[in-house]
């Protein structure tokens, strides 16, 4: 530090100190440097670590062709090891898992769809995703109420069982061509919702030739990012019932002269629930296990696909199912709600002609727990 010694008039000697030390402010400016470099360089450092366990490890597609099996082998290569996986082409590659370096990290890769129909115009909407769906059911098997409920979302289109004409379903080339339409959002019924729409489908049945050609179907589903409902019941001797009361409707039309396979008042449920219908005994066991053979066949060829399982009791039970489905669905939730009433309530002795019969037929079997009441609705 710099000192001025001067001497005064009257000889008194004054040492003056200079005002301020640039040293010391020199010395601060170069500590905060420090302080802040440091911080920096660890917020850096912590960034990248974070990127090189999130990045993309480098993959190899397998020469698999998915024409035939609907689905193709990637090749993740981590660090220390190489992973397989099988993910369907195109949209279906759902969730792929990436090795890092304590732990595994899971990627979700939505199915993402923007069509534009040839029939209207989307307008504001246009550039809102659009989910694709198929509910694949057996006929009486909730699947009716099941579409009510998802089709009182505001932005639901499920647009019926459109393989139930026989020209749809033809060949695959028909097939296509009906698909196409739908999934273009250019079919339209009264569940459309056109332009708004944010998720579309429609319910398909296991005999309406969904499993005849099953392999172009799949195919189709996985190429185009087709999210699939399976929806079932566990109790195969209340379809069975339900189905054979359905059928006996068709020609008796106890409704006024009006078959209707589904009803909106207690009155029409009870009307219709007065016939009970004689199953036969001796088939019985065969027929169940035909239903529960053909539903097997129906998981085993769809099970490529982007799904989720179903079950009509469950969905009685618990409405919070229904959540799932929505969150599936990528859609928000609403509280979702039918009009349907069901028409065989109450325990099914008070259903079947010959239940005595039935009674003693499935006893002592693996059928037995289907006699005794699974849920109330």
């Amino acid at each position: 530090m710099a000192e001025y010694i001067y001497l005064s008039n009257k000889d008194t000697l004054i040492i003056k100190p200079s005002k301020k030390s640039p040293l010391l402010l020199r010395l601060i400016a170069l500590l905060f440097a420090v302080v802040c470099g440091v911080f920096f360089c660890s917020i850096r450092l912590k960034q990248m670590s974070i990127g090189n366990r999130i990045r993309f490890q480098p993959f190899q597609v397998l020469g698999r062709s998915y024409s035939e099996y609907g689905i193709k082998q990637i090749e993740i290569s981590g660090e220390n090891d190489t992973k397989q996986l099988e993910v369907p082409p195109v949209y279906h590659l759902t969730q792929i898992e990436v090795p890092g370096d304590n732990d595994t990290e899971q990627f979700e890769f939505p199915p993402v769809h923007y069509p534009k129909p040839q029939t209207f115009n989307r307008t504001e909407c246009a550039h809102n995703p659009v989910q694709y769906f198929a509910i694949i059911s057996m006929q009486r098997s909730g699947s009716g109420w099941f579409e009510t409920l998802l089709n009182s979302h505001m932005n639901v289109s499920s647009n019926g069982e459109i393989f139930s004409v026989m020209d749809r379903r033809q060949n695959v080339s028909s097939i296509i061509k009906t698909l196409d339409t739908v999934y273009n959002l250019d079919w339209f019924t009264s569940a459309s919702k056109n332009e708004c729409s944010a998720a579309v489908g429609f319910k398909w049945m296991l005999n309406q030739g969904l499993m005849q050609y099953h392999k172009e179907i799949v195919e189709y589903f996985n190429r185009r990012g087709v999210s699939v409902i399976f929806l079932f019941r566990r109790n195969l001797l209340r379809r069975l019932v339900s189905v054979l009361a359905n059928s006996y409707d068709r020609y008796a039309k106890l409704l006024n002269g009006t078959h209707k396979s589904h009803v909106h008042s207690h009155q029409e449920a009870e009307a219709l629930s007065r016939y009970k219908p004689a199953i036969n005994s001796t088939l019985l066991i065969a027929e169940l296990k035909e239903m529960e053979l053909t539903a097997a066949k129906a998981f085993e060829y769809f099970n490529s696909t982007r799904h989720i399982v179903l079950y009509y009791e469950d969905l009685v039970k618990n409405r919070k199912k229904l959540k799932e489905v929505l969150e599936f669905l990528r859609l928000p939730q609403m509280k979702l709600k039918s009009r349907q009433v069901k028409i065989h309530r109450g325990t099914l002795s008070e259903h079947i002609q010959n239940w005595n019969d039935v009674k003693k037929t499935l006893n002592g079997t693996e059928y037995g727990s289907l006699l005794l009441a699974d849920y109330r609705r």
